[in-house]
Order: C-alpha cells, then sequence, then structure tokens
C-alpha cells in the first residue's frame, strides 16, 4: 500500500513552492522570502493533502487517485534541495503536450522518502545536499548514491553550481541521467531534461533487463543441460526418443528430469522425475538427483535401496523441508523381456505391444514421493514385456492439462486412448512423443501450465 504524503506545514513555500492564497488575493499583506515563488496560484482550501507547484492536491495514496491525477498531468517532478530562502530554482514546467509538470519539493532525503509514490517519474537532486550517515566521509557523490539505493526505478538529475560541472559529469558516471547548472535552469530546458532523462532511464531498464534475460536464459539452458542428458545406451538393441517442453511461466527453465543408462551386464536403467515447484532452486535439485541416480546406478544399486539413498540427497540438498520430487524407475533386464518398476508418487509408465492395447504398468505398489516420509520404502514390481514392446515414461504435466472448454483434466485414461489411438495410425518414436504433446497442447487451449517431460523405450524384433 503507498505511503501517504504528509500533509502541508503552516509556511508551505519551501516545500512546495506556492504562497498563502490570502497574500495573493489582498497584494497588500508582505510576502515572507519563504513564501516567494515564480508563478503563485491559488489552492482550494476544501482539499486536502500537501499542494503541488501545479495547484493541484496531492492525491497519490491510492490507485484511484493516482489514476484522478493522471488524468490531469503526465509527469511529475521530485526536488530535492535545501533552498532556505525559497530562491525559485525550477520555473513552471510543461511536458510534450502541454501540460503542466507536476512538481513536489521535499528539503531533505527524510522528506523525499515519504514523497517518494509510485507516480514519481524524475529526480532532481541538489548534490550539495549532506547524505544521512556519510558526512565527513569525503564522498562529494554521497547524497547521489543514497537517493540511487532509494530510487534505483527513477530517473534522476542531478543539479549543481556553475564551477562545478566536474562533479555533474562524475554523477552521471555513477548513474544519473544527466546533470544541470543552477544558474542555468529554465522551463524549456528543464522540461527537455526531465523528458530526456525518463526515457533514458526507461531505455536503461529495458537494456538491463534484456541483458539480465539473456544471462537468465544461458542459465536455464546450462540447467536443462543437466536436466535432459544424453542417454548412455551403448550396446543396446533398444531405441531411445524424449521429448520436452517447459510450462508458458517459465518458457525456458523447468523441474522435470530423465535419465537413461546401460550397466556393464547389459541392464537399462531408465529414470523420470519431477521436483515440486518451479524456478532455478527446484531446476538445480532435479539436475543433483539426476546426476546422484545415474552415479548411484553405475555402482550397482536399484530399486528401494537406490530411492532410499536418493532421498537422502534431496533431504540434505533441498532448500526447504516441504521440497519433495516425484520418481519412476525401470530396470529393464539383458534380453529385454522383463523389468522391475519402482514408483515414488510418480504416476505409472505406458506399454504398448503389437496387438494389444496401450496400458498403464501396475501401480498398486507406488510409494510416497522422496522427501515426504522419513524411512519410507518403495517395492519393486516384476513386469512381464514380451519380444516386442514400446514403453512410455511421463511427468505429470502430460495428463494435468485441460480438455477443452470442460474444464476437465485429461487424466491417465485420456492420455492412454490419445496414445492407443496415436500408435494405431501408425505413429512411432519421435514422432509419437511430439504429436502426444502437440495435442495435449491443443486440447488446453494453449501452453500448459507444468513442463512436460517424456521419454519412449522401443524394442523391436
Amino acid at each position: 500500500m503507498p505511503a501517504p504524503v504528509p500533509r502541508q506545514r503552516a509556511i508551505p513555500a519551501a516545500e512546495s513552492g506556492q504562497a498563502p492564497a490570502a497574500a495573493q488575493s489582498t497584494g497588500s499583506a508582505p510576502v515572507s522570502p519563504e513564501a516567494r515563488t515564480t508563478a503563485p496560484r491559488a489552492v482550494d482550501p476544501s482539499q486536502s493533502g500537501t499542494p503541488d507547484r501545479t495547484g493541484t492536491p496531492d492525491r497519490t495514496g491510492t490507485a484511484s487517485d493516482r489514476a484522478e491525477t493522471a488524468a490531469h498531468t503526465n509527469l511529475t517532478l521530485l526536488l530535492i534541495e535545501d533552498d532556505p530562502g525559497g530562491s525559485p530554482i525550477v520555473p513552471d514546467l510543461l511536458d510534450q503536450s502541454g501540460k503542466p509538470i507536476r512538481i513536489r519539493t521535499a528539503r531533505n532525503l527524510t522528506e523525499a522518502e515519504r514523497l517518494l509514490t509510485d507516480d514519481v517519474h524524475c529526480i532532481l537532486l541538489d548534490l550539495a545536499l549532506p547524505a544521512p550517515g556519510r558526512t565527513g566521509d569525503g564522498d562529494e557523490l554521497a547524497v547521489l548514491k543514497h537517493v540511487l539505493e532509494l530510487a534505483p526505478r527513477h530517473a534522476v538529475l542531478a543539479l549543481t553550481g556553475a564551477d562545478d560541472a566536474e562533479r555533474g559529469a562524475e554523477a552521471v558516471r555513477v548513474g544519473a541521467q544527466d546533470y544541470l547548472v543552477r544558474d542555468e535552469l529554465d522551463g524549456r530546458l528543464l522540461s527537455r531534461a526531465i523528458r530526456y532523462a525518463v526515457e533514458r532511464k526507461r531505455s536503461d531498464s529495458a537494456e538491463r533487463r534484456l541483458a539480465e534475460g539473456r544471462v537468465r536464459a544461458q542459465e536455464n539452458r546450462r540447467l536443462e543441460r543437466g536436466l535432459l542428458p544424453t542417454p548412455l545406451l551403448d550396446g543396446s538393441p533398444l531405441r531411445f526418443a524424449a521429448r520436452y517442453r517447459p510450462g508458458r511461466s517459465r518458457a525456458l527453465l523447468g523441474g522435470d528430469f530423465y535419465d537413461v543408462v546401460r550397466t556393464p551386464d547389459g541392464t537399462v536403467h531408465a529414470m523420470i522425475g519431477d521436483v515440486c515447484g518451479h524456478g532455478p532452486d527446484e531446476a538445480a535439485l532435479g539436475v543433483e538427483l539426476r546426476i546422484a541416480w545415474r552415479a548411484l546406478t553405475l555402482a550397482g544399486l536399484c530399486g528401494d535401496q537406490l530411492l532410499g539413498t536418493l532421498q537422502e540427497v534431496l533431504e540434505h540438498e533441498r532448500a526447504d523441508d516441504e521440497i519433495f520430487a516425484t520418481l519412476c524407475t525401470v530396470d529393464i533386464a539383458p534380453d529385454g523381456r522383463r523389468a522391475g518398476l519402482c514408483l515414488a508418487g510418480h504416476p505409472s509408465p505406458l506399454l504398448a505391444r503389437p496387438g494389444v492395447p496401450a496400458r498403464l504398468l501396475p501401480y498398486d505398489n507406488n510409494g510416497p514421493a522422496l522427501g515426504l516420509l522419513p524411512g519410507a520404502r518403495w517395492p519393486r514390481t516384476q513386469v512381464e514385456l514380451g519380444a516386442e514392446w514400446s514403453l512410455m515414461l511421463y511427468t505429470d504435466g502430460l495428463i494435468e492439462g485441460r480438455v477443452g472448454g470442460t474444464g476437465e483434466r485429461l487424466g491417465q485414461e485420456g492420455m492412454v486412448e490419445m496414445i492407443r489411438r496415436q500408435l494405431s495410425e501408425g505413429l512411432r518414436g519421435e514422432e509419437l512423443l511430439r504429436t502426444a504433446v502437440n495435442e495435449v497442447r491443443d486440447l488446453n487451449g494453449g501452453e500448459l501450465t507444468d513442463d512436460v517431460a517424456v521419454l519412449l523405450l522401443d524394442r523391436a524384433v
């Protein structure tokens, strides 16, 4: 909720540059230096809030107030300067469309922080002001650095004296958008400088976001290479295919992971998993679990012993005790006709064989997800595959998409029917996975909210 703007003090001129209304109307009462302005305007005393230099009360406390203010002005300037004599350093200003630029004045950084609401576009800062907590440290730009920390998203103009141009140039190098000389200010110059500073800040912010986006994309690609590795199937007759599509909210980064390796005895081990949550921490944890699975599998572990060790890895590496991961592991015998299946809170794989409708493998012995129950066990179920088959492992993103406008999820039954139909149309391997993922997306009416990972192992005779 935005911080309310403080009410006007008894002598408002130093803060708002506005003379008392009574003095303006009579012309006979003497005007004190503190109340002197270049263009006094009457203020409606019925309005509450802090008057600004356009004569419009400050109404920035709520979203509706800001919308009302936006209808009357395009730009708002916050002037931070200590001018006890009330000298008119800022003339009347108009923006590019001819509307008055709204001006607020703060005499120190404490007042500036209260007045720095969301509708302020630019700050005009007197570099002669002292910075809180930094007096006497010899840093001539301490006040500017303080303001840049206070308002990182706002454009900043530095105000210097006529003999201090070098300090102004240094202010630009530190982070200000431009600097102005106090004695050279006029309405046209300042109006142009404000517009330029605001646009330059927007451009700099957009460029920074673009650069940060590139860095994030590079990091995401590195993480995904760890999540989706090259399978180790040298010497195996099995064919491998995989498909991965990240959820729309992340575009590049997901927490799904898989792996396939063949051990020296000829057994092919496959795994697919999903870390709950989304983002770099969850993706990094997925990478750790995948690498740990590959190392433990190559070391000879499988089934309950392997999953128990992976749970210990997750418990030590996760950032939060509520983080868990689902996992499906399959170990296919060297003759390719049998497999062992372990499920840790994960959907059961789909098995397709010639002349037999595709079906889900048994999931009665499905154990808990990793990280949920200390000391949990994960039974290993023996499955007969036959001579020729296709085995599809997938994450829940494939079955949790919606179906048209009904609001119902596709679910495992819907997925099985879809795969059966696509197999009957002659689709296999990469083409089958690509078509399946695209159809699920189309049924959802757009990109899926969760990541989708699918891998397929085929054995042909």
